[in-house]
């Protein structure tokens, strides 16, 4: 269910508040949510699952990214996040790919580099090939 990209960060498709606590039973220190409110029915809302996360004693941060794409300011919340996480990141978004672009972009902004973050992604099933040449930028 989790996808470890590596040590620092996992992405998910949709979580429920129940899988909160396995995410904390792994070692997981944070959540982070990448996925808007009502984008689906029957989705849990961004409230039900930072409730869920403060109670299994995990960070939280929600940096919703629709469909219309990413925007710096979505990048630099994830740098932030990924800054001040205590230990090992969960991301999820609908499918995991979204939260996966999205830390690849944070990644490249910090410096690391893109054929690297491309394996890492693809290592965990991800092509980060759409966003590949705003890495770094």
């Amino acid at each position: 269910m989790f996808r470890k990209i590596d040590d620092s960060i996992s992405v998910a498709g949709q979580i429920s508040p129940a899988d909160v606590a396995q995410a904390a039973a792994q070692g997981f220190a944070m959540i982070i949510n990448n996925r808007p409110d009502d984008e689906e029915p029957g989705q849990p809302s961004g409230a039900e699952m930072q409730a869920a996360a403060e109670a299994a004693g995990l960070a939280y941060r929600a940096i919703p990214i629709s469909h219309a794409g990413f925007s710096q300011p979505q990048v630099d919340a994830m740098r932030g996040a990924l800054a001040d996480a205590a230990g090992p990141v969960l991301a999820f978004c609908r499918s995991g790919t979204r939260s996966t672009f999205v830390w690849a972009l944070a990644r490249g902004a910090e410096g690391d580099d893109a054929d690297l973050l491309a394996a890492k992604a693809a290592g965990a099933g991800y092509d980060i090939s759409p966003i590949r040449a705003f890495i770094g930028q």
